[in-house]
């Protein structure tokens, strides 16, 4: 008997009926994403539940050898799922799917497969994928779509950077959150006006940003710095590094977590560079090269505004972080964040954020960052390892 998973195609009618749902991963820049979703006519929630149970569910229903990140994020939505909070024969899963190398492309199946064992096999999963690996008729990324949702991470960045260098020090307790959540609802609201994802219109809100950040009073108090790095999930999500940002925050620090951006540029990059390194057709990488190129825009712009204003702390270009990481580890080492997991410890304690938490999934951390761990001149780079046992 074959233990094939049914793939149930999320349909136009269903875009009208079903909700979709979503892990969280990043606050900030997933809130915005659901509003553009929404203003396409999804409806869609980000995924907040924690707890005990969402890592039972994924441990009933996921094998444990499975990586720490799917476990969780499968367990969350199983256990929204079973909440009684959802209509479960109208609601849909949405998940991301690399296409690469990682465990992380069979997410997919393993959800289904998880969803059937609970008995909810009813439940579409809808992937988004630059890759075209599944189709979906009622969730389909168009090019202003896209455009939005890239403007979007691009702001997330500039507001998760500006706010955790401010929070630590406001003089009024909850400013710095309340401008964050401002200027949520702002660049919501011009993407419902077809407005603000040109790079033009990025780069006028990004000295907008840092204008306001820079006018909330703050107090002359020296913090303790500290960098996180990591596998993408484990780095970002407060459910799977049990609150560390937070944590770190409540001991007195002032936190970096290098951006969005930088991940994604190097995703998109990494399949041109086993072209170079290995051959293979390049017409194939054109479209690759023309996103590649309309990020690194972004990036530019985020990196110049922050050095124009000298009152913030402007992360590293990609450029500059595939550079300085080659004498440690070569740019074709990519899988499970490869080269880019020790190049954002090198680039933090250049920074000036000298402890460093490195939240890896397994062994992950050791595996890349050994060479880079004997030689930083650092106080402290501790490896946070967390696993699904």
């Amino acid at each position: 008997m074959s233990d094939r998973v049914e793939t149930i195609p999320f349909t136009k009618e269903m875009k009208e009926t079903y909700t979709l749902l979503f892990p969280n991963m990043l606050t900030t820049h997933f809130t915005i994403l659901r509003n553009i979703l929404q203003s396409y006519g999804f409806k869609i929630e980000v995924l907040l539940n924690e707890g005990p149970a969402v890592v039972e569910q994924g441990l009933k229903y996921v094998h444990n050898d499975t990586c720490y990140p799917a476990l969780l994020t499968i367990g969350q939505m199983i256990d929204a799922l079973k909440s009684g909070k959802y209509d479960v024969d109208h609601v849909a899963l949405l998940m991301s799917q690399t296409g690469g190398g990682c465990r992380a492309s069979n997410y997919a199946y393993l959800l289904r497969k998880a969803l059937r064992d609970a008995g909810l096999g009813q439940v579409p999963v809808v992937t988004i994928n630059l890759s075209a690996l599944e189709n979906n008729p009622g969730f389909k990324l168009t090019i202003p779509m896209l455009r939005r949702m890239l403007a979007a991470l691009a702001y997330g960045d500039m507001l998760m950077l500006l706010s955790n260098q401010t929070r630590p020090y406001e003089v009024h307790e909850g400013q710095t959150d309340a401008l964050v959540q401002s200027w949520i609802e702002r660049t919501s609201s011009w993407f419902d006006d077809n407005e603000g994802f040109a790079l033009k219109q990025v780069s006028k809100h990004y000295k907008e940003m840092v204008r306001e950040f820079g006018e909330i009073e703050k107090k002359d108090t020296p913090k303790v710095k500290v960098g996180i790095v990591g596998e993408i999930y484990a780095k970002y999500s407060p459910l799977a590094n049990n609150g560390l940002e937070q944590f770190l925050r409540n001991e007195g620090c002032e936190v970096m977590v290098p951006g969005i951006l930088q991940f994604l540029l190097y995703a998109i990059d990494m399949p041109m560079e086993d072209t170079k390194l290995y051959g293979g057709n390049r017409l194939s990488q054109q479209a690759p090269h023309i996103i590649f190129t309309y990020l690194t825009k972004f990036e530019t712009e985020l990196i110049d505004t922050i050095k124009n204003d000298g009152r913030f702390t402007a992360p590293a270009s990609y450029a500059h972080l595939k550079e300085i990481v080659r004498p440690f580890i070569g740019n074709g080492c990519k899988m499970g964040e490869g080269w880019l997991l020790t190049s954002e410890m090198i680039e933090l304690t250049e920074a000036g954020y000298s402890n460093i938490v490195c939240a890896a999934v397994w062994l992950l951390a050791k595996s890349y960052c050994r060479k880079r761990y004997d030689e930083l001149d650092s106080k402290s780079v501790p490896s946070g390892e967390y696993c699904s046992d």
